[in-house]
């Protein structure tokens, strides 16, 4: 065999395992992968009731409701063109409020209704941890 032809055979078969781990990769992370819905996406792909998934998007202004429990409350989520009512049981997380953004693990019960097993709160960039933001500000005072 000519060193061309070695050439062109050994990168044929370096090409064929890079597909090959690349494929295999995919496959692996097919149900790792964490997408999530926005209410208009859920409505528009009519997602199954009873399946699990994440619904992001906006916590309505004016929407949360807190039950007498304490830890039971509803919202409503928004993307800006659509909202779904959510219900949750348990302590949610401290960055969690109304204008802010929200990721909720749970499934439809109904296609107005989703019910949350666990609430992500989201921040934006310039988020920074309150004790921070203090010491912060303190040292800001003091170059002045």
């Amino acid at each position: 065999m000519r060193a061309k032809n070695q050439r062109l055979t050994l990168a044929l078969v370096a090409l064929a395992a890079l597909v090959g781990a690349v494929l295999l990769a995919m496959s692996a992370l097919k149900d790792q992968a964490s997408y999530f819905y926005t209410p208009g996406d859920a409505a528009r792909d009519h997602v199954v009731l009873g399946k699990p998934i994440r619904l992001g998007g906006m916590v309505e202004s004016g929407s949360l409701t807190r039950e007498k429990d304490g830890v039971s409350i509803d919202f409503r989520v928004t993307d800006g063109a659509a909202q779904t009512a959510v219900r949750y049981t348990g302590i949610v997380p401290d960055l969690f409020r109304e204008g802010s953004g929200v990721v909720a693990e749970g499934r439809f019960v109904s296609p107005a209704l989703f019910v949350a097993d666990t609430i992500l709160a989201k921040h934006d960039e310039k988020y920074m941890p309150p004790q921070m933001a203090g010491d912060l500000h303190k040292s800001e005072s003091l170059r002045k």
